[in-house]
């Protein structure tokens, strides 16, 4: 007798069932659940154009200035004027629509494997995480391994489209680097070469709608472990960030063709702490599906991550002294991990009573 398969039930799949009930595993703790609105946009988070960039004078000045005082605040800010065709973007949105909407057995041939974190992944990076997200997920390296046959080769478009948006990206994340580098007073190339031989990642995101949004996260809070994030978004909404440990948080409004720009764990440390990491937290809605697409810029694996010698210079009589000892960067990206593993072991532990209803359809 032929073994039953047992089919996963992913997010989008529930959501096409037309759950009424949230399943457990997605039920958020009462101070973790949103408090502010998908699409209740906020315009706190800085816009900055980037047409002046490299033109020098006072423009470009004042562009380095509202970096800086963009990433001291927030850790975070939207780019406008960038280059990146507008077009290429839809391709790259469209593509990965096309992806999440196959089979759930087609997108299973993708799966994150245990202890991996790329491919493809319903809730979480992690195999059997009560902490699940309603979200659905797909992740690859693009640089400096791209491995483009392991891409999936459906829709047809995918490989090459998601090949020319990481190139556009990689591009695009040097210049931000080498602005933000000036923006700290140090040379244009200092954090470039402070992360060795950088690695890409492009993550594909989807949000299906939630019946019950204000109990769940699209994503939950955290900052990003690398150096610097660059985010796509569509017109839906759902980024929201906070610059007061979580006392209040803003939805960011999305901007056509602008990318949202967060400064990672990295850049904290290279800054020496006088750049945030973005605090930052994405959330659901019952009425419309929502993609980003977010390209991740961090140092080599075996980088040895310290503050930016630059930063350590005596002035006068004063020294800002190191806040952070030197460390590689693999071993801090497991110790991340390894937190969320932690905190997954203690909330399964705990057992969770907070819903009690099955899915109905």
């Amino acid at each position: 007798m032929a073994e039953a398969v047992v089919e996963v039930k992913t997010v989008k799949s529930l959501a096409d069932l037309g759950i009424k009930d949230l399943p457990i595993n997605y039920v958020k703790d009462e101070d973790e659940r949103p408090t502010v609105a998908y699409n209740d946009f906020s315009k706190e988070v800085p816009v900055i154009s980037l047409t002046n960039a490299g033109n020098g004078g006072a423009e470009h000045t004042e562009l380095i200035r509202e970096l800086r005082v963009a990433c001291k605040q927030w850790g975070m800010f939207q780019i406008k004027d960038h280059g990146v065709p507008t077009e290429l973007n839809s391709q790259l949105m469209c593509c990965a629509e096309e992806f999440f909407s196959l089979p759930v057995k087609e997108k299973m041939q993708y799966a994150i494997q245990e202890g991996k974190f790329v491919g493809y992944g319903n809730g979480s990076f992690i195999n059997d995480d009560p902490l699940m997200d309603w979200r659905e997920l797909y992740v690859t390296t693009c640089f400096p391994d791209r491995a483009i046959q392991s891409w999936p080769p459906k829709p047809v478009q995918f490989r090459e489209v998601l090949a020319k948006y990481s190139d556009e990206m990689l591009e695009l994340a040097k210049t931000l680097l080498a602005l933000i580098s000036e923006s700290l007073g140090v040379e244009a190339d200092a954090i470039e070469k402070a992360c060795g031989e950088g690695q890409q990642k492009v993550l594909l995101n989807y949000y299906p709608t939630c019946p019950r949004p204000d109990l769940t996260l699209g994503l939950k809070r955290h900052t990003d472990p690398g150096t610097l994030t660059i985010l796509l978004q569509d017109k839906v909404g759902g980024l929201q960030a906070t610059k007061d440990n979580g006392k209040t948080w803003v939805t960011v409004e999305p901007i056509d063709g602008a990318f949202v720009v967060n400064i990672g764990d990295q850049m904290h440390a290279l800054s020496n702490g006088i750049f945030k990491s973005a605090d930052h937290q994405a959330v659901v809605n019952s009425s419309v599906r929502r993609q980003s697409i977010v390209t991740f810029y961090n140092p080599h694996p075996d980088s040895i991550v310290y503050p930016l010698d630059a930063l350590m210079a005596t002035k006068g009589k004063c020294h800002t002294g190191r806040r952070f000892e030197p460390y590689v960067y693999r071993e801090f990206y497991q110790r991340k991990m390894t937190k969320h593993l932690l905190d997954r072991d203690i909330k399964r532990s705990k057992g969770t009573s907070l819903v009690q209803q099955q899915p109905e359809v």
